[in-house]
């Protein structure tokens, strides 16, 4: 199999590593903005380097996987669908429902396949949730409690690129949300502070928000996020039904150190970030896009679902604008 790499920052790197170790890619064919950062990571995996994003799909390619700069996700999906393409993307696929939309719309008329980057839907963690929720072990589900906090903030210039806080971070926690819990988003209650670093307030966003959203079946759902995390990357959900309750993400570094003098000792050393983190996530979702694309399995994480967790954040926006809930089916 043939495939070629849009993006060599630091998740595209990472991928084409993957994607170079990957026993059924035979040869991977990578390109970047910046030639000369695509020339060294194709270098040094022993891949082609593309000179452009152009002369890569002119290459005979059997799949495409996309981790270029946000911006340009929306019209290289459309290019790998019009040249009869599959394609793995990074989320989002654009920071609008417009753009997504249109995305969606050539991918649909060109009849490809698109499979976004939600990777916590590959990790074991939220996958045990996922089946304890569905299995009845949990009983009736009542509270749902997700959380993910970054140890430092990006570089300001990534700020006013990325969407902001809910449709750039949040966005997973809405995603992983649906899909362990089967169920949609109906309203949300959301706010956020700017405290910290004024680049947040520089660019209009925040550096923590929280969400309240109530599903479809009455469940209520905390989400928060933040981006100056001292104690370290934190990650975790907490599912808590009537017959009993799991945590996912919680484990000997996790950094959150009891106070009780009889509790267990603080935690080693935490994840460095999402990476690290969620490193055989990462590996396990671009092993089922090449299965996908051989034919051999269904999509598991289809564009659609990009545009549904993006209603969410859409709607926590909204929200945070204008202190007051909103509902999901307000969102255009």
């Amino acid at each position: 199999m043939r495939i070629g790499l849009i993006g060599t920052g630091r998740i595209g790197s990472f991928h084409a590593g993957v994607l170079a170790r990957h026993p059924e890619v035979g040869s991977l064919v990578v390109a970047d903005a910046d030639p000369t950062r695509a020339a060294g990571v194709a270098g040094a995996l022993g891949a082609e380097a593309a000179p452009d994003v152009s002369s890569l799909f002119t290459h005979p390619l059997d799949a495409v996987v996309i981790a270029s700069a946000t911006a340009a996700h929306a019209e290289l999906i459309a290019r790998a669908a019009a040249a009869g393409l599959p394609a793995f993307c990074e989320k989002p696929i654009a920071l609008d429902v417009p753009g997504t939309a249109t995305a969606l719309a050539a991918v649909a008329a060109a009849g490809t396949e698109l499979q976004l980057g939600f990777m916590r839907r590959f990790d074991a963690g939220y996958r045990a949730a996922r089946e304890a929720v569905r299995s009845g072990r949990l009983g009736r589900l009542h509270t749902v409690r997700a959380a993910t906090s970054d140890p430092a903030p990006p570089p300001a210039a990534y700020l006013p690129l990325s969407g902001g806080l809910f449709r750039d971070c949040l966005v997973h926690d809405f995603d992983i949300v649906r899909w362990v819990t089967g169920r949609e988003v109906v309203e949300v209650y959301a706010t956020g502070s700017d405290a910290g670093p004024a680049m947040f307030r520089e660019t209009g966003d925040v550096s923590t928000a929280a969400a309240l959203l109530t599903l479809d079946d009455g469940t209520l759902v905390t989400a928060t996020a933040t981006r100056r995390n001292g104690a370290g990357y934190d990650v975790r959900m907490e599912l808590a039904g009537e017959l009993d309750q799991i945590a996912v993400g919680l484990d000997d570094r996790t950094p959150l150190a009891p106070v009780e003098p009889w509790a267990p000792a603080p935690p080693g050393k935490p994840w460095s970030g999402f990476l690290e983190r969620f490193a055989p996530a990462y590996e396990a979702e671009l092993d089922a896009f090449v299965r996908l694309v051989r034919g051999e399995a269904p999509n598991p994480c289809d564009g659609r679902e990009a545009l549904a967790a993006l209603l969410v954040a859409e709607a926590c926006e909204r929200s945070r604008r204008e202190r007051r809930p909103v509902r999901v089916d307000e969102i255009g």
